[in-house]
């Protein structure tokens, strides 16, 4: 099989990138290759193919060194990104499967209500009948009675590092979703889920021994606000180092990925200020929104031309409560998106921040570490200078395999943070491990080892994401998203599709993450692939 090493990224060609055309070929535990045309496979052989590689490929990090110039970000498409709708027929179809679910979720409940049918789940005390109901409304009869039954295929016990490969428990349902029973066994799967993009979600190497040392050193907790005690000094190298790595003045780090943007949004704008929030933003960056007590109007998503007219009439009419010019407006977007795997016009959106005297807050949880020559995000990945960007947000889960998130931005920017922050004041501050963890992963990227490992990681990661794209859509799948986002919505629309997708997946030793409302909208139901650094070609060539 072809290295990926030798793939030409640049090619539009397909032939370049598959051995075959529009053929499948997989390769054998006993090295015997079994090739099938796409669309004539019948059951006897893919059951055969299932059996035979019911174990992926194992995992060996990649070792060689090749020649690569990273390329220059393909902006096509960025402010009106390609996410086309269903048919027409098969909205319909989706939207009548939800009726049919809700009738009966509705009809169920009034049986319940009235003693007709046993409820299996959690019931509100007699003594407590006077009470605010806790069950009520159409969230817990959703719950209840739809993600219930495919439930299965979420919160799946894992039982080692979730690394590329990783160990899944074994468990089953027998009464569709109320309760699951473990069947004592468990089963090595290919990770497609996690967000480990380049690969340092491992318990050894550098960066576990890092951590070990910082818990003989620090322990596990700090079990105080970081404005109590302020920083130690692995906090202090951590703040330091980030603002080193983004190239802005100063940055500060928080436990929680979720509390970074939910709690310090507050802390930047407030009443009198209007905050313009992309459509498809995260729900940390909407609870955010929300606590800050500003103005939020909503421009369609990565549509510059939306944003600019939103911007204009913001300028042009002010705060209608007051009758005054707004405080401040600040627009609040992704890097990348996490559900639709789209990239933000970032330099577009710059342009328009300067012209009209706004302020970008950039939350780059999915971008920082996958994106640009050296991972620095979307301000590298498309050249713009990082100090036009106003606040810098992003999560040290996902490309540093740790927890926790920062922000970064000119010193004064962070020290009225510093002050304002409810995370610094009443949150406990990130533990010295998961610091040392960070601080040893990014030391990798930024090449200060002189290994070269970081350079090496980030390039693989776009191979793998570009080689991956397009083996999936060249079999006709549907995606979306940018061609160099590491996160890869493949779309099934019906809901019950992407559970039987995902079930069947696992059943065959994959694991992927299914998405369906509300997390997306009612008719874009998708399965989610989350790209490493650490795929090998063969692994990447088994899912497909």
């Amino acid at each position: 099989m072809r290295d990926i090493a030798n793939v030409d990224l640049d090619s539009d060609d397909s032939g370049s990138i598959l051995e075959s055309g529009l053929c499948c070929e997989w390769e054998n535990k006993d090295g015997s290759g079994m090739q099938t045309e796409l669309g004539e496979e019948n059951e006897e052989v893919m059951s055969e193919f299932y059996r035979r590689n019911s174990e992926p490929p194992t995992d060996e990090p990649v070792q060689e060194q090749f020649d690569f110039e990273y390329p220059a970000p393909r902006t096509e498409g960025l402010d009106h990104p390609s996410m086309p709708d269903a048919t027409w027929f098969t909205n319909f179809l989706v939207s009548f499967s939800y009726t049919v679910k809700f009738f009966f979720a509705r009809l169920r409940h009034i049986l319940q209500l009235y003693g007709w049918e046993k409820c299996k789940g959690n019931v509100e005390s007699e003594k407590y009948k006077n009470f605010v109901p806790l069950f009520s409304g159409p969230d817990p009869l959703f719950i209840r009675n739809i993600y219930r039954q495919g439930s299965d295929v979420c919160n799946r016990p894992v039982a080692s590092v979730p690394g590329t490969l990783m160990t899944v428990r074994d468990r089953f349902t027998p009464d569709y979703g109320w309760t699951f029973e473990y069947k004592g066994t468990e089963s090595r799967v290919l990770n497609m889920g996690s967000y480990n993009y380049l690969g340092f979600a491992q318990n050894r190497g550098p960066c576990a021994e890092a951590a070990r040392r910082a818990i003989d050193q620090h322990g596990v907790s700090a079990c105080t606000p970081s404005f109590n005690f302020r920083h130690n000094k692995v906090h202090k190298q951590l703040d330091a180092l980030i603002a080193e790595y983004l190239g802005v003045e100063a940055a500060m780090c928080f436990p929680m990925g979720y509390g970074t943007n939910a709690m310090n949004i507050p802390a930047i704008v407030g009443k009198g200020s209007l905050i313009l929030s992309d459509q498809l933003n995260h729900a940390s960056l909407v609870t955010g929104c929300r606590l800050s007590g500003a103005l939020v109007k909503v421009f369609k998503h990565n549509d510059v031309n939306d944003l600019e007219r939103k911007l204009i009439q913001a300028i042009a009419e002010g705060d209608r409560t007051t009758g005054r010019p707004y405080k401040k407006i600040l627009i609040v977007m992704e890097g990348i998106y996490s559900m639709e795997g789209t990239i933000s016009p970032l330099p577009q959106v710059v342009a328009l921040k300067k012209k009209y005297k706004a302020y970008l807050f950039l939350d780059e949880a999915h971008s920082i570490g996958a994106l640009g020559e050296t991972g620095k995000g979307c301000s590298e990945y498309f050249g713009c200078d990082p100090t036009d960007i106003d606040v810098m947000m992003g999560t040290l889960t996902k490309s540093f395999a740790a927890a926790g998130g920062y922000l970064a931005g000119t010193k004064k920017l962070i020290d009225a943070i510093r002050t304002r922050s409810h995370d610094i004041h009443y949150g406990t501050w990130m533990a010295a491990p998961v610091a040392a963890q960070v601080l040893s992963s990014m030391h990798i990227i930024m090449n200060k080892d002189g290994a070269g490992e970081g350079k090496l990681r980030i390039r693989q990661l776009l191979r793998n994401t570009r080689y991956f794209r397009r083996s999936l859509a060249q079999r006709g799948f549907l995606l979306y998203g940018h061609e160099d986002s590491p996160v890869v919505p493949l779309m099934t629309f019906f809901c019950t599709r992407t559970l039987i997708f995902c079930r069947e997946t696992l059943r065959r030793n994959l694991a992927v993450v299914g998405v369906c409302y509300p997390a997306t909208p009612l008719t874009k139901c998708r399965a989610r692939f989350c790209i490493s650094a650490a795929h090998t070609k063969e692994q990447l060539d088994w899912v497909c």
